[in-house]
């Protein structure tokens, strides 16, 4: 069942006098008591603060009289906005920059002040989703109510909550995040597990929120549209790891960026490491067993250890599964608990949606693998832990985001090469062009890797396709980027397209069991 808004069934809200004081702003007017926050103004409802941004092309107090219409009594936004809201009739708060406050405002608001729920903030290039489903796997097991907030969806112990507003985001609005944490408070639940992106820590989606401990995962090339450089990059990711958003944080320190963390970081870090001999608090092994196992031990430096198997393949499985359980250490909760809740086969059942999972798993033709991972590394991750497993080929089906990083492009092919055969597709090319796109890919191939059989098909599934008709039953075909994903995007507009759906489907095309 889905709820239909992320925020408190009986919000206590604040009036806007006392709002203004603690956001430093100007306003005169009636002393109204606000109970929730939106910037979106067909989410507004009654007793509502409409918190109007200035934006690249529309200001969104071009959308106040839209709010008001809906029930929303005042509004937040700058001097450019506060004509068109007062036009509108909404109690107007004036600050020079709305955005950049958004977050103190919601949190006043909606009261969500530090520890219940505990909330775990998760970051990195790759692993923040799986990071975020197996910290929710490791509270069912344990009997914690818990929440949930990142790319796949949004939950509040057992139940789902509507997503319209900032749904395509890894993280939502400052508005609606506190909302969805007072809600959680509101319901009981213990602790949550967000994923944190770059961007929401650079346009101020986590402010007003600390988090009890912060996990960086990893950091490699990607969103270089918005950062320029690795350096920007890792830069716009390290103010999570200081007190005004957290009060401690986890990091692996195998690469220059881990180490560079927890040295730059302003609060109390955990580290770990897979490597022998290194200064971390924890030491992590572990053995990839088959397709649908890993196995890994965590060793603390003052002797204490963990042993557990995870229900998924992957040495990067295993490293999140085990910054996971150093963050729950982190959070106070007993290492000898966590074992315990896990049960004799000390096994964690954890359902990742469209991470690396299998789409006919009682079929009878060739293995087939989605994964929502759209980085060189990701597929470099998971392509070297497939080719472990495959007996016979094995297939990458692939393409590059459009309007996104294009310098990640070539190296994105560099890494599907470790595959037999590479097909080359479109993935979401937005607003650029798909032909381009392919073209990057193809020339890499063909100059780099000229002995990877390789091909070029524009429509993702007639690629899925044709790996399919090239593949037997001791063969493994991965598909990289669109995992859980649902639709495309292209000229602006959302397409209908599952590659579970098209794989399913090209395998009965072939002959081939589905069940």
């Amino acid at each position: 069942m889905t709820q239909n808004l992320a925020e408190p069934i009986n919000p206590t809200g604040i009036t806007l006098t006392d709002l203004a004081h603690r956001l430093g702003a100007q306003y005169e007017g009636p002393d109204l008591r606000v109970t929730s926050v939106t910037s979106a103004s067909d989410t507004a409802a009654a007793g509502s603060l409409f918190v109007a941004l200035p934006g690249k092309k529309t200001h969104g107090a071009e959308f106040a009289s839209h709010a008001a219409a809906s029930g929303a009594i005042a509004a937040l936004t700058d001097e450019a906005g506060a004509e068109r809201t007062r036009e509108a009739g909404l109690a107007t708060i004036i600050h020079p920059a709305p955005r950049e406050v958004m977050g103190q405002a919601a949190s006043a608001v909606y009261d969500t002040t530090p520890g219940s729920p505990k909330l775990i903030a998760v970051t990195g290039t790759n692993g923040k989703t799986t990071t975020t489903y197996l910290l929710q796997a490791l509270f069912n097991a344990m009997g914690i109510k818990s929440g949930l907030s990142g790319t796949v969806e949004r939950r509040v112990g057992a139940q789902g909550v509507e997503t319209r507003q900032s749904g395509r985001l890894t993280t939502p609005e400052a508005d609606y995040l506190h909302g969805l944490v007072a809600r959680m408070r509101e319901d009981a639940v213990e602790a949550a597990a967000v994923e944190v992106s770059a961007q929401a820590i650079t346009h101020h989606r986590i402010d007003g929120l600390r988090f009890d401990v912060a996990i960086f995962t990893n950091l490699s090339q990607d969103h270089l549209d918005d950062y320029g450089t690795l350096d920007n990059y890792f830069n716009a990711k390290l103010p999570l790891f200081s007190p005004a958003h957290s009060a401690r944080g986890v990091t692996v320190i195998d690469d220059e960026w881990g180490q560079k963390l927890a040295r730059e970081a302003t609060v109390p870090m955990t580290t770990v490491s897979t490597k022998a001999n290194t200064a971390a608090d924890w030491q992590l092994t572990t053995q990839e067993l088959d397709l649908e196992h890993t196995a890994l031990e965590l060793t603390h430096r003052d002797g204490r250890s963990f042993k557990a198997t995870v229900n998924q393949p992957g040495w990067f499985v295993a490293l999140d599964m085990a910054l996971s359980v150093v963050a729950l250490t982190d959070l106070g909760y007993d290492l000898e608990k966590i074992a315990e809740a896990l049960g004799t086969q000390r096994e964690l059942d954890a359902p990742l949606p469209g991470r690396l999972e299998l789409v006919n798993p009682e079929g009878n033709g060739p293995r087939v693998y989605v994964d929502y991972g759209h980085t060189p590394a990701s597929f470099r991750a998971v392509l070297t832990t497939l080719r472990g497993f495959t007996k016979g080929r094995l297939f990458m089906v692939f393409g590059a985001d459009g309007d996104r990083d294009a310098t990640k492009r070539p190296d994105m092919a560099r890494s599907a090469a470790l595959a037999d055969v590479v097909v080359v597709t479109d993935y979401n090319p937005r607003f650029e062009d798909p032909a381009a796109i392919r073209a990057t890919l193809m020339q890499t191939l063909r100059e780099e890797f000229p002995d990877v059989e390789s091909y070029e098909i524009a429509d993702s599934a007639e690629g899925i396709d044709k790996a399919v008709s090239l593949a037997n039953a001791e063969d493994i075909i991965f598909v990289g980027g669109h995992g859980h994903r649902k639709d495309v995007e292209v000229q602006g507009k959302l397409i209908p397209y599952s590659v579970k759906d098209a794989s399913r489907e090209a395998l009965q095309r072939h002959g081939f069991r589905v069940e």
